[in-house]
């Protein structure tokens, strides 16, 4: 008897309006887990090179783990992965919130979504049985209004609704997928992907909790991650979420302000987790914001999910759309040297309307902005927007007219690699891109490692594909024991890039990458700032699935197998060593506050990427895997292919 997983694959293909189910045997999960290695699979075998990804040849998979639906903090996790618009290369992104248990209750395990409908449909899945219907009274509509109206068109206000809003619709190249209008799969683009494929939405409703092997195990760790939350690392991101950590990346130097020009930005304070807690929370005005201004996803305990509302005022805030997490408080605050916290909440509103990734948006944003202030874009080309650092109006206005792609905002919609691409007078040295894909808001070059993680990153920059820097440098004391699950027990000197941090940065990575692939919430786990730790991990995986041999190393071999399939995907597409590079800007020095003057180095750097690569067991010279490697990996079927 499986446990876990239903052992069942949807199979939609939108162009013939035929769905079929797959049902894998007993190996093929021990093998992937699920979530963002089993996408992989399906990617690799599904499609074929050079597609656009734009069209319909192109595949999306949503996938589950076999954790998902359990009762236990941080396991209602999606992936969804298919070729990305924004990078040409892998795109993959996950979302939590309720809909991913939820889709588990209805009986499958992932969604495997090939070609076109010849007009807009969403599909609906009802305890195990599944159909295409018409959305086009559905097009064109905002996340909230849509969601509105299947909850009412299928008369049952506990389906969840994961859907695409009018910025996927219009292709917007870093749109998201979103449920419970503010939960979403945000990053590379699957958004435009989905609105590409005509597809709407994807409704689920299922009452079948997945069986455990072991449900009192289960419960006991349940109950163990409650008892001990307000004692873990993680009891300020509860409440204050993840803006709380506003405040030491400004001490450290580590704050992007500027578009990357500064580590620090002094009007830090207004725009925190703190501030936020105190003043946008729903019910912070009656002290209420611990009850109502927290969310939560399904069974987790932490509720570190932000709702905002503001009632009066230039920018009123609906809190059905959420609240900023750090990288949107960032990506449309300190990059943009805005202090603004109602002007940065309206912009995450925005974002979670229409359907966009707040990250790419912001950070694109923040590209034109110095462009402007350089000279190199003027009224004319911002359609009369001042784009002065600071100026708050101008970039709620600008992300609007990104989600309609309207005027200067078509442009933007495209994201700031290619924007800059058209627009040309220099203003590609102010980039901040990997691969295509904007930088979340996190400096490499104080925290050196995620320089090689972010340029090696089969997707592009990613502030969750790997553990950052103080977890082995100066905050390694405190870590010590879960740096040791990893195997390093020496703490490396700060702003290095040793070839222990590099082996740091890959084991790290690995592991990020198996949290990807069993779909868990890596606030919950992980090696540093979590609430369980490796060991938790392993045993969560044995008491839900009955797989008693399962250990640390076998999940660190499915981050790994994960990693390779991503690179080969990449390298099918043509992207290989040559596009792992760093952006111009992060070799040149920060300014002000204590990360005054420093950057990274260019030989450095790639000395630290020939040793990454070495230590992944891929070409040097191409960061290709090696046949050897995949074999190793059992990866044998991706060689022929």
């Amino acid at each position: 008897m499986s446990h876990g997983y239903n052992g069942k694959i949807l199979h939609v293909d939108l162009t013939e309006g035929h769905l079929s189910v797959e049902e894998p045997d007993e190996a093929f999960f021990r093998k992937y887990m699920g979530g963002s290695a089993m996408a992989m699979y399906y990617l690799l075998n599904d499609m074929a090179p050079g597609v656009d990804p734009l069209g319909p040849e192109n595949v999306l998979v949503l996938a589950l783990s076999v954790l998902t639906g359990t009762a236990v903090s941080g396991q209602s996790r999606m992936t969804a992965a298919a070729k990305s618009p924004l990078t040409g290369g892998i795109g993959d992104s996950q979302g939590g919130g309720f809909f991913p248990a939820e889709m588990k209750f209805a009986g499958f395990d992932a969604i495997v979504i090939k070609g076109k409908a010849e007009k807009p449909v969403y599909l609906w899945i009802n305890e195990g049985e599944y159909e295409l219907r018409d959305a086009s009274h559905l097009w064109g509509k905002i996340t909230g209004e849509a969601e509105a109206a299947l909850k009412e068109e299928l008369d049952d206000n506990k389906i969840e609704v994961l859907q695409i809003g009018p910025a996927g619709e219009k292709m917007v190249r870093f749109a998201g997928i979103f449920s419970m209008s503010n939960r979403a799969n945000g990053r590379t683009g699957m958004g435009a992907v989905m609105g590409s494929k005509n597809l709407k939405a994807v409704v689920v409703r299922g009452k079948k909790r997945p069986s455990v092997a072991d449900k009192a195990r289960v419960n006991q760790l349940a109950r163990w991650g409650s008892s001990n939350l307000a004692d873990s690392d993680i009891a300020g991101l509860a409440k204050y979420g993840t803006a709380e950590t506003t405040g030491s990346n400004q001490t450290s130097g580590t704050l992007p302000a500027y578009n990357f020009n500064s580590g620090v930005f002094d009007g830090w304070e207004a725009i925190d987790g703190t501030t936020m807690y105190d003043t946008i929370l729903k019910g912070a005005a009656e002290g209420k914001q611990d009850r109502e201004g927290r969310d939560t996803c399904y069974a987790c305990t932490v509720r570190c999910k932000r709702v905002a509302e503001i009632k009066e005022g230039k920018y009123k805030v609906d809190p059905h759309y959420g609240g900023p997490e750090y990288e949107t408080t960032s990506t449309f605050g300190n990059y943009n040297a805005i202090d603004d916290l109602a002007a940065i909440a309206k912009a995450n509103e925005l974002c979670n309307k229409y359907g966009m990734d707040s990250i790419s948006c912001g950070a694109t944003i923040s590209w034109a902005y110095e462009a402007f202030n350089e000279g190199k874009l003027t009224l004319e080309d911002t359609d009369g927007l001042d784009l002065t650092w600071g100026n708050a109006d101008s970039m709620v206005k600008l992300t609007e007219k990104i989600a309609k792609r309207e005027g200067f905002g078509d442009v933007l919609a495209e994201g700031s690699a290619r924007a800059a691409e058209k627009i040309g007078r220099g203003t590609e040295e102010y980039l901040i891109t990997f691969k295509g894909q904007e930088a979340p808001a996190h400096m490499p070059r104080v925290k050196r490692s995620l320089a090689v993680i972010y340029a090696t990153n089969p997707f592009g920059a990613d502030h969750q594909s790997s553990e950052h820097d103080p977890a082995i440098e100066g905050d390694f004391e405190f870590y010590t024991d879960r740096m040791a699950v990893l195997g390093f027990t020496e703490e490396q000197e700060t702003r290095s890039l040793s070839d222990e941090k590099i082996r740091f940065a890959m084991a790290s990575q690995h592991m990020y990458s198996t949290m990807d692939s069993l779909n868990l919430c890596q606030f919950v786990y992980g090696p540093a700032w979590q609430l369980y730790g490796p060991d938790d991990m392993v045993e969560l995986v044995r008491a839900v699935t009955g797989w008693e041999r399962v250990n640390f190393e076998e999940l660190q071999i499915v981050g790994e197998r994960r990693l390779n399939m991503m690179r080969m995907f990449n390298a099918r597409e043509g992207i290989d060593r040559k596009a792992d590079v760093v952006p111009d800007k992060l070799f040149k020095p920060l300014k002000g506050g204590v990360s005054e003057g420093w950057k990274l180095d260019r030989d450095e750097v790639e000395a630290a990427l020939d040793k990454y690569f070495e230590f992944c067991g891929w070409d040097v010279e191409t960061g290709i895997p090696t046949a050897e490697k995949l074999e190793e990996l059992d990866l044998g079927w991706v060689v022929a292919e």
